[in-house]
């Protein structure tokens, strides 16, 4: 098995057991590979796997998302196919925010500086998008964290109620409540 296969594994357990409830033992099993193979590919064990995976998908993140928003073209279109590889990335809600999950307890202390970076680049794009539409920056700013805010909120819905429709109704809703 390759790096990246192994990576590639450990995201489903991070993200169902976030960093603290996720053991050695749990991430062995996730990948098949012994202990000893999992320090191989990561001597700095579980805190260098969970680095690893955070940057895998951030990404992967940016290539569908971030790429969409920083792309040529009409804002309003650049907003829906963003939504569109939201609704892609996430499963349609059934997959866990990364984000979220490294931002609590001990992971929060590992991570907290890589998490905040992602989510400002994210508002960030998603704002000079809106501005390109023509809304002022400070609003934009603002329209963009709360639909961030809007999406993370749906995640944990899901996750808790077992239904992707709340997190459908986010994405649908999306490009109007921002350019609205």
């Amino acid at each position: 098995m390759s790096k990246e296969e192994a990576i590639f594994k450990l995201i489903p357990a991070f993200r169902k057991h976030g960093y603290e409830g996720t053991s050695l033992t749990m991430l062995s099993k996730a990948t098949g590979l012994g202990k000893a193979s999992l320090y191989h590919y990561f001597p700095g064990g579980k805190s260098e796997m969970a680095a690893t995976v955070f940057d895998y998908i951030g990404s992967e993140l940016g290539k569908s998302v971030l790429k969409t928003l920083q792309g040529e073209g009409e804002p309003k279109l650049k907003i829906q196919a963003a939504c569109e590889s939201l609704r892609e990335f996430y499963d349609s809600g059934r997959n866990s925010c990364f984000l979220a999950i490294m931002s609590f307890g001990e992971a929060d202390k590992l991570f907290h500086d890589k998490v905040k970076a992602r989510l400002e680049l994210m508002i960030e794009n998603l704002a000079k998008v809106l501005v390109e539409a023509g809304i002022e920056k400070e609003i934009a700013k603002i329209r963009a964290q709360d639909a961030i805010a809007q999406i993370q909120g749906a995640l944990v819905l899901v996750r808790i109620l077992d239904d992707t429709k709340p997190f459908e109704r986010v994405i649908e809703g999306l490009p109007g409540r921002l350019l609205g």
